[in-house]
């Protein structure tokens, strides 16, 4: 019998895979736990009309997010925080700083917890490099500019 799993079942395939298996194990298991679906011409219509609809709602994401990472790489940001005459930082910047800043001064939104900076922190004044993933495909780098307000 030919079934569309609507979830991903182990040893047998993935979600929206389209397989064959025995009458039995459609019916007594796969059918009651809501895993699959029988293999009907509408059911395969219905199918392909949803991968179509999600590669389409994916690659427009996609879009959005190379688009975001054409004006941020390269782009450098100046963040100004209160440091010593020597030039040390009174705490450090993080990730969330240069969020903020990222918004201010370029007006896009991007999530802290996709900036990373090399290293462990900015504790110093001066130029430093950070990498933002917009998207698993999508990874972009900015430079900062750190300075004394």
């Amino acid at each position: 019998m030919e079934v569309i799993l609507k979830q991903d079942v182990e040893k047998l395939g993935y979600a929206n895979d389209i397989v064959n298996v025995k009458n039995g194990y459609a019916r007594n298991y796969l059918f009651p736990k809501q895993m699959a679906i029988p293999a009907t011409e509408t059911n395969k219509k219905i199918l392909a009309e949803n991968i179509k609809q999600k590669a389409f709602k994916a690659e427009k994401i996609k879009q959005e997010a190379e688009d975001i990472g054409a004006k941020l790489d390269g782009a450098t940001i100046k963040i100004g925080t209160k440091a010593s005459e020597k030039g040390t930082i009174f705490g450090s910047v993080t990730n969330v700083q240069i969020a903020e800043a990222i918004q201010e001064q370029l007006g896009v939104t991007i999530e802290r917890r996709k900036i990373s900076i090399q290293g462990e922190a900015i504790k110093e004044l001066g130029n430093y490099t950070a990498k933002v993933d917009i998207h698993k495909e999508v990874k972009s780098e900015i430079n900062l500019e750190v300075i004394a307000e």
